[in-house]
C-alpha cells in the first residue's frame, strides 16, 4: 500500500475532481497527477502530455543517469511545440513535498531553487508541467561548485551536413583519448552531437571551461577544415566546438531529453560504434522506449569512468592563446580578450530582424533579400547568423548577415529592423 505521506495533495485531488480527464499514475510508489492528459504537445505525430509522461517513465533509469541528482532548469511548452515556451529557473511553489530542490547562485547575483529529480515520479511530474527537455547543470546537488561533467557540444553552422558532424565527433573522441578521458556520445536531438565526459570533482567552473576551450582548440588544430573554436559566428566555418557550454549557469538538453522538433526527436545516447552510421531522425519519443527496452542504457557505465582535466589544463597553458570570449551576460574576465565582434571592427555585419518567433524573423530576412537581390546572390550559408537569444523567461530570434562575400560596392547599409520586437533582456 502507498504510504499516505506520498499521496497526492488535497489541491491535486480537487483538480482531479474538477477535471475528469486528469489521470493519476502510480510511479516509484508515488501518485502523480497528469492534468489534461490528452493535451497535444506534438501535432504531427499526435503525442500528448500523457505520452510524454509515459515516455520518461519508460526511460527513467537512463534519463536520471543524465539529469538525476542535479538541479534542472525547466523549459516548459504549455501549449505544445506550436505555442510559446518559457524558461523557469525557480521551482514552482506549488509542488509535492517529495520534489527536491537545490538553491543555486547565478553570475547575475540572483538565487533560485531549482528542481532536483531523483526518481521516475519526479520525471513524470516534470512531464505534467510540459517540460519536454531535461536541462541539468553539470553539478550534483550535494556539491554545486565543482562540476563532475565536461560537455562537448558540436554545433554545425548553417549548410554543414550531418556527415561532417560525425567526422568531428571522431576527432573529439581522439583528443579525449589522448588526454585519458572517456567520452560518451549522444545525438543532440537537433543538428549536432554532444559528448559527455565524467570528471573527478575538485575543479571549479572556470577551470572546467578552460579545459573545454583547450579541447576545442585542439580539435580545430587537428581538423581545421572541419571544425572551429571561434566564438563569433561570423568567423565560424564547419562544426563549432562550443566550449562556453561549460560556463557556470549553462545547461544543455541531457540524455533522453525530448526535443521540440516536429517529429519529437530525442537526445539519444549512442555506443561509439553507432556514431558513424546513425541518423538522428531514428531516435524519437515513439522509437526510443523500444530501443531502451532492448539495449538498456548504453551509457550505463558512464559514472565508472570519471577522469582528470589536468592534461587539458596543461594543454591550455602550452597553447599560449589565453582566454576566449565569454557569453555576453557574464562578468568580464581579467584575461578575456575584448568583447568586440570582428564585424564591429570591419563592419561587414548587418542586423536584419528581432522577433519572438523564429518564423517571423525569417520572414523579415526574405523581405530584405527581395529588396537587395544583388547582395543576396553573394551570400553563402555560413553568412546567415540565426541566434536563439535567451530572455528572462523565453527565447527570441535575432537574424544577422555577414556581408564578407558581398562586394563592397553592393553592400547595403544598416536599415531599421524588420520586424523589431521589444525583447526582455537576459536574467
Amino acid at each position: 500500500m502507498t504510504d499516505p505521506s506520498e499521496s497526492i495533495t488535497a489541491r491535486e485531488s480537487l483538480e482531479v475532481a474538477r477535471n475528469r480527464k486528469a489521470e493519476i499514475l502510480i510511479v516509484a510508489g508515488r501518485e502523480v497527477v497528469i492534468s489534461n492528459p490528452d493535451k497535444l504537445l506534438f501535432p504531427e505525430p499526435k503525442h500528448t502530455k500523457l505520452d510524454l509522461a509515459r515516455y520518461y517513465i519508460a526511460v527513467a533509469e537512463g534519463a536520471l543517469r543524465g539529469a538525476g541528482g542535479r538541479p534542472n532548469m525547466l523549459v516548459r511548452y504549455p501549449d505544445g511545440i506550436a505555442g510559446e515556451h518559457f524558461y523557469q529557473k525557480r521551482a514552482p511553489r506549488s509542488r509535492p513535498h517529495w520534489i527536491e530542490v537545490a538553491e543555486l547562485r547565478f553570475p547575475s547575483g540572483r538565487v533560485a531553487e531549482e528542481v532536483v529529480p531523483r526518481d521516475a515520479a519526479a520525471l513524470a511530474w516534470l512531464a505534467n508541467l510540459a517540460c519536454l527537455e531535461l536541462h541539468p547543470h553539470p553539478v550534483r546537488a550535494e556539491d554545486l561548485e565543482h562540476p563532475d561533467e565536461l560537455r562537448v557540444d558540436l554545433d554545425p553552422v548553417p549548410g554543414i551536413m550531418w556527415r561532417q558532424v560525425q567526422e568531428v565527433t571522431a576527432v573529439a573522441r581522439a583528443v579525449l583519448h589522448d588526454f585519458n578521458l572517456v567520452g560518451w556520445p549522444k545525438t543532440s536531438g537537433s543538428r549536432g552531437m554532444h559528448i559527455c565526459v565524467r570528471l573527478e570533482r575538485g575543479w571549479g567552473f572556470d577551470e572546467v571551461r578552460r579545459g573545454a576551450l583547450a579541447l576545442a582548440r585542439e580539435v580545430e588544430k587537428r581538423a581545421p577544415k572541419l571544425a572551429t573554436s571561434k566564438w563569433w559566428k561570423e568567423e565560424r566555418n564547419g562544426v563549432f566546438v562550443d566550449y562556453n557550454q561549460n560556463a557556470k549557469d549553462r545547461t544543455v538538453a541531457s540524455a533522453y531529453s525530448v526535443r521540440p522538433t516536429p517529429d519529437a526527436r530525442v537526445s539519444a545516447p549512442l555506443a561509439w560504434d553507432e556514431v558513424d552510421h546513425c541518423d538522428p531522425a531514428d531516435f524519437t519519443l515513439a522509437s526510443v522506449p523500444a530501443r531502451f527496452k532492448k539495449l538498456g542504457d548504453v551509457h550505463a557505465a558512464i559514472d565508472q569512468h570519471a577522469g582528470s582535466i589536468e592534461g587539458l589544463l596543461e594543454l591550455f597553458e602550452s597553447q599560449g592563446l589565453g582566454d576566449a570570449p565569454w557569453p555576453p551576460h557574464y562578468t568580464r574576465q581579467v584575461s578575456e580578450p575584448p568583447r568586440v565582434q570582428p564585424s564591429k571592427r570591419k563592419r561587414p555585419l548587418l542586423e536584419i530582424a528581432r522577433a519572438r518567433r523564429k518564423e517571423d524573423a525569417l520572414a523579415g530576412l526574405e523581405r530584405w533579400k527581395a529588396r537587395h537581390p544583388q547582395a543576396a546572390a553573394h551570400l553563402e550559408p555560413a553568412d546567415l547568423l540565426v541566434d536563439a537569444m535567451r530572455g528572462r523567461y523565453s527565447t527570441w530570434t535575432r537574424i544577422r548577415l555577414n556581408l564578407q562575400h558581398v562586394p563592397e560596392e553592393l553592400r547595403p547599409t544598416q536599415e531599421a529592423l524588420d520586424p523589431d520586437e521589444k525583447i526582455l533582456s537576459s536574467s
